[in-house]
């Protein structure tokens, strides 16, 4: 009894500083693309442009935190960072973000992009990637922890959308407000030393540049990036101005927006219950056939998203997000720890996965926004889920073969099938 209350406090405070994450980010952020267009008065090819060069930034930023948190272990200090810059949101958009955006655009689009990538974009990679390896220093399922986030994202949007029509300052404070609330959550958590001592989740032997250099030459890296180019790119690009296509099915826009932020919370719901089960799934099928899965449910969904005319259907195709982001999360991070060395671990996460993720913000969401203008939401997205599909065909060969119970009997060692990372010299 003695050893299991100190690790049950620590998962309690590791899952609420997640669950109030995603609560202060949800408020202001899952009505970005709305607050860009409605409040700040953009048009889709400028919006467009705005999620591209956050993606640019995104891409910079993330390999940085993934290398930082490989070298400091289980160090919070990153995580403390990110959580002060979480805490200035009030100020910088109502004072800073959005008059730049409306006098000086461009200053307030890179001004922007680089603090949206320090607090959020490259900062929900550092928290989920800490999450992973706290879950496997303590004999956890990732999945246990992260639904956690859901419900702070559910939580907060099944709101945000009342609020937003009252006044956006509304959403940054409470952000601001939670953001101060996850700090003193996060100083209170404490790793135990035991876990720290016996462990096979941090190596020893601290990554160096050459380790990255070292899993750039390896094909798994790259094949694995094919995957993120054709699926996770329609996936997250398809997401960023989807409310605007949402808002369009009903009468006016705040009944819209009411509706979004309802059924935001409906698929944040789906992705709390899904982050209980799926990791079931993926241990019997194996990471692979999760990763393919998930595949397959983002082609129909944005299929049916661009076939459909009727608001219901539409509010029925929404929560389905839900579960594409708990197969493809918890796909990933085993799909990771099965085949690439834990001295990388962070850093294939935050570069091979998330900022190859943003780089289809800047190759896609361009092009993307100039096709939603040009022939419309629906037609755009039957040419992506179109495209998704195909992908997940493709990587069903390229992808590398995973373990799972569905057949234990094939004899097969992750550690004969991980990337081999020779100790850099100094």
């Amino acid at each position: 009894m003695t050893t299991s209350t100190p690790v049950r406090s620590a998962q309690i405070k590791m899952s609420s500083f997640i669950f109030l994450y995603f609560f202060t980010w949800s408020s202001s952020f899952g009505l970005y693309a709305l607050w860009l267009s409605q409040k700040v008065g953009l048009d889709s090819i400028t919006i467009g442009s705005v999620f591209a060069i956050n993606g640019v930034f995104a891409v910079i930023l993330k390999p940085v935190y993934g290398y930082i948190m490989d070298k400091t272990g289980m160090s919070k200090w990153l995580l403390y960072f990110v959580c002060i810059v979480s805490a200035l949101m009030a100020p910088f958009f109502v004072t800073v973000y959005q008059p730049l955006l409306l006098s000086h655009t461009t200053a307030g689009i890179i001004i922007g992009a680089l603090y949206l990538s320090l607090g959020w974009y490259a900062g929900v990679a550092a928290s989920e990637s800490y999450a992973d390896r706290f879950s496997r220093l303590y004999g956890l399922e990732f999945g246990r922890i992260r639904m956690w986030g859901s419900l702070g994202w559910a939580m907060a949007a099944s709101v945000s959308g009342l609020l937003f029509n009252f006044t956006p300052l509304a959403n940054f404070l409470v952000s601001s407000t939670t953001s101060v609330l996850m700090l003193l959550v996060l100083i209170s958590l404490k790793i135990g030393e035991e876990q720290l001592r016996n462990n096979n989740v941090i190596s020893a032997n601290k990554i160096v540049f050459a380790d990255v250099l070292t899993l750039l030459k390896n094909r798994k890296f790259w094949m694995f990036s094919l995957y993120v180019a054709g699926v996770a790119w329609m996936m997250f690009v398809a997401e960023q101005q989807f409310p605007r296509y949402f808002v369009s099915f009903f009468a006016t826009k705040e009944q819209g927006n009411a509706w979004y932020g309802y059924l935001s919370t409906v698929q944040s719901g789906t992705e709390f219950v899904m982050m209980m089960f799926i990791p079931l799934l993926v241990n019997h099928y194996g990471a692979k056939r999760g990763l393919l899965l998930c595949g397959c449910v983002v082609g129909a969904r944005l299929i049916a998203s661009g076939l459909t005319t009727d608001p219901v259907i539409i509010s029925l195709i929404k929560p389905l997000y839900g579960i594409e982001i708990a197969l493809l999360l918890i796909s990933v991070f085993k799909y990771i720890a099965e085949h690439f060395h834990k001295k990388i671990n962070a850093t294939m996460y935050l570069l091979g996965y998330q900022a190859m993720i943003y780089v289809g913000s800047i190759v896609v969401a361009p092009p993307a926004g100039y096709l939603y203008d040009k022939i419309g939401f629906e037609h755009t997205y039957l040419i992506m889920g179109c495209c998704a599909l195909v992908f997940t065909l493709i990587s069903a060969f390229t992808l590398s073969r995973c373990q799972s119970k569905r057949d234990e009997s094939r004899s097969f060692s992750p550690a004969l099938d991980a990337v081999p990372v020779e100790p850099a010299k100094h």
